[in-house]
Protein backbone atom coordinates (compact mmCIF):
# COMPACT_ATOMS: atom_id res chain seq x y z
CA UNK A 1 0.00 0.00 0.00
CA UNK A 2 1.75 3.23 -0.82
CA UNK A 3 2.70 6.04 1.62
CA UNK A 4 0.76 8.87 2.02
CA UNK A 5 1.77 12.27 2.20
CA UNK A 6 2.50 12.59 5.92
CA UNK A 7 4.80 9.85 5.97
CA UNK A 8 7.49 12.44 3.41
CA UNK A 9 9.23 15.01 5.85
CA UNK A 10 9.61 18.25 3.54
CA UNK A 11 11.92 20.27 4.55
CA UNK A 12 11.38 24.24 4.97
CA UNK A 13 15.03 26.02 4.07
CA UNK A 14 15.46 29.04 5.69
CA UNK A 15 17.36 30.36 2.77
CA UNK A 16 18.29 29.85 -0.94
CA UNK A 17 21.66 28.37 -0.10
CA UNK A 18 20.33 25.48 2.26
CA UNK A 19 17.36 24.67 -0.80
CA UNK A 20 20.70 24.25 -3.04
CA UNK A 21 22.54 21.91 -1.11
CA UNK A 22 22.58 18.21 -1.27
CA UNK A 23 24.58 15.15 -2.61
CA UNK A 24 24.54 14.15 -5.73
CA UNK A 25 21.57 12.24 -6.66
CA UNK A 26 20.08 12.68 -3.10
CA UNK A 27 16.47 12.88 -3.29
CA UNK A 28 15.08 15.89 -0.94
CA UNK A 29 11.50 17.07 -0.17
CA UNK A 30 11.10 20.59 0.10
CA UNK A 31 8.16 23.08 0.98
CA UNK A 32 9.30 26.46 -0.68
CA UNK A 33 7.65 29.58 0.14
CA UNK A 34 6.56 31.63 -3.39
CA UNK A 35 9.01 34.53 -4.67
CA UNK A 36 9.22 36.94 -7.05
CA UNK A 37 10.70 36.41 -10.76
CA UNK A 38 11.70 38.27 -13.72
CA UNK A 39 10.93 35.45 -16.31
CA UNK A 40 10.70 34.89 -20.34
CA UNK A 41 9.04 32.60 -22.60
CA UNK A 42 10.28 30.77 -25.45
CA UNK A 43 9.85 27.55 -27.68
CA UNK A 44 11.29 25.22 -29.89
CA UNK A 45 14.61 23.21 -29.27
CA UNK A 46 17.25 25.23 -26.70
CA UNK A 47 20.12 26.92 -27.71
CA UNK A 48 21.81 29.93 -28.50
CA UNK A 49 19.32 31.16 -30.92
CA UNK A 50 16.77 30.65 -28.71
CA UNK A 51 18.01 31.83 -25.29
CA UNK A 52 20.49 34.41 -26.96
CA UNK A 53 18.11 37.09 -27.23
CA UNK A 54 16.39 36.86 -24.31
CA UNK A 55 19.45 36.98 -21.76
CA UNK A 56 20.42 40.53 -22.08
CA UNK A 57 16.62 41.24 -20.70
CA UNK A 58 16.75 38.51 -17.57
CA UNK A 59 20.17 39.50 -16.55
CA UNK A 60 20.37 43.41 -16.90
CA UNK A 61 16.51 43.14 -14.63
CA UNK A 62 18.58 40.90 -12.16
CA UNK A 63 21.99 42.74 -11.75
CA UNK A 64 20.04 47.15 -12.09
CA UNK A 65 17.73 45.11 -8.73
CA UNK A 66 20.93 43.87 -7.09
CA UNK A 67 22.78 47.22 -7.38
CA UNK A 68 19.94 49.40 -6.70
CA UNK A 69 19.49 47.38 -3.46
CA UNK A 70 23.30 47.62 -2.58
CA UNK A 71 22.79 51.40 -3.09
CA UNK A 72 20.62 51.66 -0.16
CA UNK A 73 22.29 49.13 1.98
CA UNK A 74 20.70 45.69 1.00
CA UNK A 75 23.91 42.96 -0.15
CA UNK A 76 22.24 40.47 -2.29
CA UNK A 77 23.21 38.06 -5.24
CA UNK A 78 21.79 37.44 -8.54
CA UNK A 79 20.31 33.81 -8.52
CA UNK A 80 21.08 30.95 -11.11
CA UNK A 81 19.27 30.71 -14.26
CA UNK A 82 16.12 28.55 -13.82
CA UNK A 83 13.93 26.97 -16.22
CA UNK A 84 10.29 25.53 -17.02
CA UNK A 85 10.06 22.59 -19.53
CA UNK A 86 6.91 20.55 -21.51
CA UNK A 87 5.19 20.57 -24.51
CA UNK A 88 2.47 21.91 -26.94
CA UNK A 89 0.27 18.91 -25.49
CA UNK A 90 0.68 19.83 -21.74
CA UNK A 91 3.34 16.55 -21.41
CA UNK A 92 5.96 17.38 -19.15
CA UNK A 93 7.85 13.95 -18.61
CA UNK A 94 11.32 13.71 -19.55
CA UNK A 95 10.98 10.79 -22.07
CA UNK A 96 7.80 12.28 -24.01
CA UNK A 97 10.25 15.63 -24.11
CA UNK A 98 13.47 14.04 -25.47
CA UNK A 99 11.71 11.69 -28.01
CA UNK A 100 9.16 14.26 -29.23
CA UNK A 101 9.60 16.68 -32.14
CA UNK A 102 11.77 19.27 -30.61
CA UNK A 103 9.23 22.38 -32.27
CA UNK A 104 6.78 21.11 -29.44
CA UNK A 105 8.76 21.96 -26.44
CA UNK A 106 7.43 25.17 -24.75
CA UNK A 107 9.92 26.48 -21.87
CA UNK A 108 10.29 29.79 -19.70
CA UNK A 109 13.60 31.08 -17.98
CA UNK A 110 14.05 33.26 -15.02
CA UNK A 111 16.04 34.62 -12.40
CA UNK A 112 14.81 34.40 -8.59
CA UNK A 113 14.36 38.12 -7.37
CA UNK A 114 15.29 39.59 -4.01
CA UNK A 115 12.43 39.87 -1.19
CA UNK A 116 13.81 43.06 -0.23
CA UNK A 117 12.65 44.89 -3.95
CA UNK A 118 10.17 47.41 -3.55
CA UNK A 119 7.48 47.44 -6.10
CA UNK A 120 9.15 50.98 -7.52
CA UNK A 121 12.39 49.17 -7.89
CA UNK A 122 10.77 45.94 -9.17
CA UNK A 123 9.35 48.62 -11.92
CA UNK A 124 12.70 50.21 -12.95
CA UNK A 125 15.11 47.10 -12.77
CA UNK A 126 11.79 45.51 -15.41
CA UNK A 127 12.24 48.67 -17.86
CA UNK A 128 16.04 48.36 -17.91
CA UNK A 129 15.94 44.49 -18.85
CA UNK A 130 12.85 45.36 -21.61
CA UNK A 131 15.19 48.25 -23.12
CA UNK A 132 18.00 44.97 -23.62
CA UNK A 133 15.24 43.40 -26.12
CA UNK A 134 13.90 43.20 -29.49
CA UNK A 135 11.19 45.30 -29.55
CA UNK A 136 9.07 42.02 -30.36
CA UNK A 137 10.38 40.21 -27.08
CA UNK A 138 10.40 43.13 -24.69
CA UNK A 139 6.54 42.41 -23.53
CA UNK A 140 7.10 38.85 -22.43
CA UNK A 141 9.75 39.82 -20.16
CA UNK A 142 7.46 40.30 -16.91
CA UNK A 143 7.98 39.89 -13.15
CA UNK A 144 5.54 37.92 -11.25
CA UNK A 145 5.00 35.61 -8.47
CA UNK A 146 5.94 31.80 -8.50
CA UNK A 147 4.88 29.44 -6.32
CA UNK A 148 5.88 25.75 -6.46
CA UNK A 149 4.92 24.47 -2.76
CA UNK A 150 6.44 20.89 -2.17
CA UNK A 151 8.42 19.73 -4.40
CA UNK A 152 11.27 16.67 -5.35
CA UNK A 153 14.82 17.72 -6.22
CA UNK A 154 17.82 16.23 -6.60
CA UNK A 155 21.30 17.60 -7.77
CA UNK A 156 22.75 16.01 -10.86
CA UNK A 157 26.52 16.33 -11.65
CA UNK A 158 27.52 15.83 -15.14
CA UNK A 159 26.06 16.82 -18.70
CA UNK A 160 22.75 17.97 -19.47
CA UNK A 161 22.74 14.86 -22.34
CA UNK A 162 22.97 12.59 -18.91
CA UNK A 163 20.52 13.76 -17.19
CA UNK A 164 17.57 10.87 -17.39
CA UNK A 165 18.80 8.49 -15.09
CA UNK A 166 18.65 11.20 -12.52
CA UNK A 167 15.15 12.50 -13.72
CA UNK A 168 14.68 8.50 -13.37
CA UNK A 169 15.92 8.32 -10.03
CA UNK A 170 13.54 11.34 -8.94
CA UNK A 171 10.42 9.97 -10.68
CA UNK A 172 10.99 6.59 -8.61
CA UNK A 173 11.57 8.36 -5.09
CA UNK A 174 8.64 10.87 -5.69
CA UNK A 175 6.85 7.05 -6.47
CA UNK A 176 7.90 5.36 -3.64
CA UNK A 177 6.71 8.34 -1.49
CA UNK A 178 2.98 7.65 -2.56
CA UNK A 179 2.95 10.89 -4.43
CA UNK A 180 2.49 12.43 -8.03
CA UNK A 181 4.14 14.47 -10.14
CA UNK A 182 2.54 18.02 -11.12
CA UNK A 183 2.81 20.92 -13.31
CA UNK A 184 6.31 21.30 -15.27
CA UNK A 185 9.66 19.69 -15.05
CA UNK A 186 12.14 22.67 -13.05
CA UNK A 187 16.11 23.01 -14.02
CA UNK A 188 18.35 25.12 -11.63
CA UNK A 189 21.43 26.01 -13.54
CA UNK A 190 24.15 26.08 -10.88
CA UNK A 191 27.34 27.46 -11.66
CA UNK A 192 28.71 28.75 -15.06
CA UNK A 193 28.30 26.10 -18.20
CA UNK A 194 30.79 28.36 -20.11
CA UNK A 195 33.33 28.03 -17.77
CA UNK A 196 32.64 24.71 -16.76
CA UNK A 197 33.74 21.24 -18.17
CA UNK A 198 30.66 19.03 -19.07
CA UNK A 199 31.23 16.14 -16.48
CA UNK A 200 31.49 19.00 -13.50
CA UNK A 201 28.30 20.69 -14.65
CA UNK A 202 25.28 21.05 -11.36
CA UNK A 203 22.05 21.32 -11.92
CA UNK A 204 19.13 20.80 -9.75
CA UNK A 205 16.27 19.07 -11.26
CA UNK A 206 12.70 19.64 -9.41
CA UNK A 207 9.78 18.70 -10.10
CA UNK A 208 6.33 19.93 -7.70
CA UNK A 209 4.24 17.40 -6.13
CA UNK A 210 1.23 16.56 -5.03
CA UNK A 211 -0.75 13.30 -2.58
CA UNK A 212 -1.30 9.91 -5.17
Amino acid sequence: MPMTETAVSFERPPDRAAEFRGAPGAVRFLDLPPRRIVTIDGEGPPGPDAFGPRMPGLYTAAYKLRFGLKARGVVTKVGPLEGLWWTSDGEFDLDWLLQGARDTWRWTVFIALPDEATAEELDAALAAGRAKLDPALAPNLRVETFDEGKVAQLLHRGPYAAEKASIERLHAAVEAAGLRLRDRHHELYIGNPQASAPERLKTILRHPVAPA
